[in-house]
């Protein structure tokens, strides 16, 4: 956890260090929040489109289960991932299964395949953005053209994988089953009867009906994530003269999903540095609207996840000492 800290501070330096802080406020009293309210509606559907997918991973384990609990657990996870980075997963696993008496290891397993499904799907957008604007390249490195096609290959080479582990992640994790034999006798039982509950999250792979449902509330989710961060240029009057698009927003949604896998609490900093680093490199923005921009379209999620999941915690009266100890089980594993 403290790492996770150290992390977020790092960054944030980063982000803040060069800050001319009048200039920054400048820019902050500029934006037209009528405009960042919509934001709200349109994070809030994207949240409600991940549960419902959710529900359909879940179908092979529980046919029916109530979208209000699914958008509730999705919402709690945000709010301990704001706190705990990567915790968030197994405390909403945790969530679901006491409110529909499922076994959490099962619901953990679903949460898994979501995560390689979301990274097949952000592959596939990382490798269309450098195929369409390989400047997108510019700011990380000197010479494009002679790492594009690195990029390129390597882009390839993880959504094969990511499709392999997605219809065959059943089976790749069976293999832990070999672990067997190096746990102790008096153990092996439980042992057995986690691994296999596990497992049974997997079973949506068998579920082909589900494929286009599961398509279709993808593409409509990570459009929304899109669209959320395009209608924050509207915003912000200095970002008119940018002529700042979808490919702009696009690009930007790739820049704030790898700030995301750095383990800071609710990408804090992370955000900042790269949606920043972003908008100045390869769009030339002045660096406090930037920086603006990135505090604006995040403190924004943060509160809205925040808020939200902190009122589903209290309304499902989900005990703070039992998800505690789930997040610890999260970190120490």
């Amino acid at each position: 956890m403290l790492v996770s800290f150290v992390v977020a501070a790092v960054f944030l330096y980063l982000a803040f260090r060069t800050t001319n802080f009048r200039e920054l406020w400048d820019s902050l009293k500029k934006v037209d929040y009528a405009w960042v309210t919509l934001l709200i509606p349109v994070g809030l559907l994207s949240h409600y489109v991940r549960a419902l997918r959710w529900g359909y991973l879940l179908r092979p384990v529980k046919r029916h289960i109530a979208a209000r609990n699914l958008f509730s657990a999705v919402m709690i996870g945000y709010l301990v991932n704001n706190v705990i980075p990567r915790a968030g997963e197994l405390v909403r696993s945790y969530g679901l299964g006491k409110t529909e008496s499922i076994p959490t290891t099962t619901v953990l397993g679903t949460v898994v395949v979501e995560r390689i499904l979301d990274l097949l799907v952000f592959s596939l957008i990382l490798c269309v953005v450098v195929v369409i604007s390989p400047s997108v390249l510019a700011p990380f490195v000197e010479d494009v053209d002679a790492i594009r096609p690195i990029f390129l290959v390597g882009s390839v080479i993880s959504l094969g994988v990511f499709v392999l582990l997605f219809f065959r992640g059943e089976a790749l994790f069976r293999l832990v089953k070999i672990l067997e034999p190096l746990v102790p006798t008096r153990l092996r039982e439980r042992f057995r009867q986690h691994v296999g509950s596990f497992l049974s999250g997997f079973g949506v792979s068998k579920m082909s009906e589900t494929f286009v449902s599961i398509f279709v509330l993808s593409s409509i989710m990570w459009f929304l994530y899109i669209f959320s961060l395009y209608l924050g240029f509207y915003a912000f009057p200095d970002l008119s003269t940018h002529t700042l698009g979808f490919e702009a927003a696009t690009i930007l949604l790739t820049a704030s999903t790898i700030a995301f896998i750095f383990p800071a609490p609710g990408a804090m900093g992370t955000y900042h540095s790269f949606l920043t680093m972003v908008l100045v490199q390869l769009y030339h923005v002045e660096s406090a609207t930037a920086l603006s921009y990135s505090i604006i379209t995040h403190e924004l999620g943060y509160f809205l996840t925040t808020v939200v999941g902190l009122y589903f915690l209290l309304k499902d009266q989900l005990k703070i000492s039992d998800a505690e100890r789930a997040a610890e089980r999260a970190v120490q594993s």
